[in-house]
């Protein structure tokens, strides 16, 4: 027998790019949360590890600019996969999305690359998917008035996002120029499809049933006294220490769920100045996601206020990837 006959052979399938259109084209949001929540359940079940995620500052050697890389490698029942993004804090400026990135995702028994996704489609899917998660179970479901800081690619999608989870029939754009090209574009699109949209100021919460922070902002994007009794908010903006869109005094009187203790104590920077500032305690800040999937906690009330903040886990990238794969036309 030839010494390398154990070896096997090499699989003669190429490995398939799946482009941001094939993505949505494949899976809707409301899919992506079905697949999160059955996902993250068994993994809590299954005492499945959390790995942390790299995060690689990046200085152009060539020119102005400076950016971030983010690694966020994962396995589970889905197989394996790992996430690169990259953040570049000048592609405004270029005419550039800010996030960009790639997904491999590895087959579950040989981890051989199977498929390759657009990165930053992903991760919005993810997001806004994880998000519709939360409100299901945190929001009041008769909620119709949405306000939405930022203009970007996660507020669209959590805009349409909220719309498939609820009775959406109000959205208030709110961003820091009211000139803002990007948030006008956004309201005349909503517009279109039959939704009453305006642009406002942060105070537009006011009258919010719930509540989407998707900005890079690294103060609060809303006064605490503003809040309404009984909004629901989905903070998802703050992914870094330095970072921060939700007022200390809000998050010390919500109920608050992370999707992981020790992934927000590393990068929520709402939940990590609030712990600095004596408006939280270090230590039980929060509820976990799988707890609010397990109906162990619940609403309190009509007029609880609720908060998930989210940093995003390389589990959920993963979850999604494989919802995706096996939503795909076959080849």
């Amino acid at each position: 027998m030839p010494h390398d006959a154990h070896i096997p052979a090499r699989s003669n399938r190429e490995l398939r790019f799946v482009s941001r259109s094939e993505l949505h084209s494949a899976l809707s949001v409301s899919s992506a949360a079905d697949a999160l929540a059955d996902g993250l359940l068994h993994r809590h079940a299954a005492a499945v590890e959390d790995i942390p995620r790299t995060v690689l500052p990046v200085a152009s050697p060539v020119a102005n600019g400076s950016g971030e890389m983010l690694l966020m490698p994962a396995f589970g029942p889905e197989g394996a996969g790992l996430k690169l993004v990259t953040i570049g804090h000048d592609n405004a400026s270029r005419g550039l999305p800010l996030v960009q990135g790639l997904y491999v995702l590895l087959e579950r028994d040989s981890l051989t690359p199977e498929f390759l996704l657009d990165g930053s489609a992903l991760t919005e899917l993810r997001t806004a998917a994880v998000s519709v998660l939360a409100t299901r179970h945190l929001a009041r479901p008769d909620s119709r008035r949405l306000v939405v800081f930022g203009a970007g690619p996660q507020a669209n999608t959590h805009v349409d996002a909220m719309r498939a989870a609820l009775p959406i029939e109000r959205v208030t754009i709110v961003t820091r120029s009211r000139a803002s090209e990007r948030a006008a574009a956004l309201v005349e699109r909503l517009r279109k499809s039959g939704i009453e949209a305006t642009m406002d100021g942060p105070d537009a919460v006011k009258h919010a049933d719930v509540i989407c922070t998707c900005t890079t902002s690294r103060n609060p994007v809303f006064n605490d006294r503003d809040l309404p009794a009984g909004v629901h908010i989905n903070a998802i903006g703050a992914y870094r220490v330095d970072m921060c869109e939700i007022p200390a005094a809000s998050l010390s009187r919500a109920l608050r769920v992370v999707e992981n203790v020790e992934a927000a104590l590393a990068e929520a920077g709402d939940v990590v100045q609030a712990i600095a500032s004596g408006a939280l305690a270090a230590a039980g800040f929060a509820r976990e996601l799988h707890e609010v999937l397990g109906g162990v906690v619940s609403r309190a009330s009509h007029e609880q206020v609720t908060i998930f903040k989210s940093v995003g886990v390389s589990a959920e990238d993963l979850i999604v990837a494989r919802a995706i794969a096996e939503a795909l036309p076959k080849q």
